[in-house]
């Protein structure tokens, strides 16, 4: 007969997200955003189907990440979160299992992260071969194993090769050196190599982006090619919402790497028609004079992290060293963070579907971005990346700094009152660059 659960134990042995630290072999195939997020769906999948079962408790020993981390990313699942201990992956392995013996369970099974065939039938299975035997193995076609199980403290993790095809084979000698009885669970693979992805989805979906960045443009030749440059990553497509320009951004677009589409004029249309278009998994908006911190990714990544952020920004700068306009960031800045009112120019970012979910940028003259920030706020949190968009100062230069202050405060507090945009537009219109 079976130990009752509560004397059994599941350990999911796995590492927190972090671009370019995770699934590193696939960096290459499907960049650093593209391999973490793998890692974190693949994550989010082994936990899904183990703590929902009755078979034993479900613990996540993580590396990589912090406690408060790991917890806002994975507390709706309600299950026990232990930082991995210090050492190689077999004395992290053996403490995990050792610790869990001596807290009382009579039979543990540890399982990795990245094996998509991985099912609560499994672990069922490893507490059934563990009645009758001492240790339990699920081989991986790679040569080694993806779960181990044992109902005794075992000896079988110090001189093993990690990462080569030899480690079940030695895993398994050292066993039969021990005596110890063993059992081997149905052979599955994991997630390594790209072959491993074409196993798993043939169709190819991991080819995807992780990132689109839609750019709306008018007019933009000047700084088009750079801002397309300052952009680019494996794993990110770009793609040029052009309104109709007449000196050549759509020619110097493509040049530069990025796709084009031709829309009509209108900021709204025009990130719409590029979020149409766009195949990545999460968008982000950025305006055409606007800059981001070299590492906008990561940045993108870690806010992502938080399954109830709907809506993220980066923090408000500009390029023009005024005292005043230092003063307007600070303002800015307050704004979007205490009375959750970011606008376009700090480059939005959010995940497909909450974007679809949420109708896209409403098709209005001014102000999209404010009443998709709204739209965004229903469906969950506002937060800002810690760097800042760093956007051109041309209309404060070319307006003056109060005017364009003052024009701005109209049409934002004019549409939170239920004023029409259509009406307010024409406040923005002379001088603006959509105008």
């Amino acid at each position: 007969m079976l130990p009752a659960p509560a004397h059994r134990q599941i350990i999911l042995f796995g590492r927190y997200p972090v671009p370019g630290a995770t699934k590193t072999r696939l960096i290459p195939i499907l960049g650093a955003l593209g391999a973490a997020d793998l890692q974190r769906q693949l994550t989010e999948r082994a936990v899904a189907g183990l703590a929902g079962n009755r078979t034993a408790p479900l613990s996540f020993a993580f590396a990589g990440g912090t406690r408060d981390q790991v917890h806002r990313w994975l507390a709706r699942f309600k299950i026990r979160l232990v930082p991995q201990p210090e050492g190689d992956l077999g004395q992290r392995m053996r403490r995990m299992l050792d610790r869990a013996l001596d807290q009382g369970a009579g039979q543990v099974v540890l399982v990795g992260t990245d094996v998509p065939g991985l099912t609560a039938r499994h672990a069922r299975m490893a507490f059934e071969a563990l009645a009758g035997h001492d240790l339990v193995l699920g081989p991986s076609t790679d040569g080694g194993y993806y779960l181990v199980g044992c109902r005794r403290p075992v000896d079988i993790f110090d001189a093993i090769p990690w990462g080569t095809p030899e480690v079940l084979a030695k895993s398994l000698a050292a066993a039969q050196k021990q005596g110890l009885s063993t059992a081997l669970l149905p052979e599955l693979y994991d997630i390594d190599t790209d072959a491993d992805l074409k196993q798993w989805q043939p169709r190819g979906q991991w080819r995807r982006p992780y990132l689109s960045v839609v750019i709306p443009a008018l007019n933009e030749a000047r700084g088009i090619a750079e801002t397309i440059s300052r952009m680019q990553a494996k794993g990110t497509e770009i793609i040029v919402a052009d309104g109709g320009s007449r000196d050549g951004t759509p020619a110097l677009a493509r040049r530069a790497g990025a796709a084009v589409v031709e829309t009509p004029r209108g900021r709204a249309i025009q990130q719409n028609r590029g979020a149409g278009a766009a195949t990545g998994r999460v968008l982000l908006f950025l305006h055409a004079d606007t800059r981001l911190p070299d590492d906008f990714g990561p940045q993108i990544f870690e806010l992502l992290m938080d399954p109830e952020l709907a809506l993220g920004a980066f923090r408000f700068a500009t390029d023009w060293a005024h005292p005043a306009m230092r003063w307007i960031e600070r303002t800015a800045n307050w704004r979007s963070s205490y009375l959750r009112m970011p606008y376009g120019d700090q480059a939005f970012f959010m995940r497909r579907e909450l974007f679809d979910r949420a109708g896209g940028f409403p098709p209005l003259p001014i102000a999209e971005d404010l009443f998709l920030a709204r739209r965004m706020a229903r469906l969950g949190r506002l937060a800002l990346a810690p760097g800042a968009a760093v956007t051109s100062a041309r209309r404060w230069r070319s307006r003056g700094i109060l005017r364009t202050t003052l024009i701005n405060c109209l049409i934002a507090g004019g549409c939170l009152l239920g004023v029409d945009p259509c009406r307010l537009a024409p406040l923005y219109k002379k001088g603006g660059p959509f105008g």
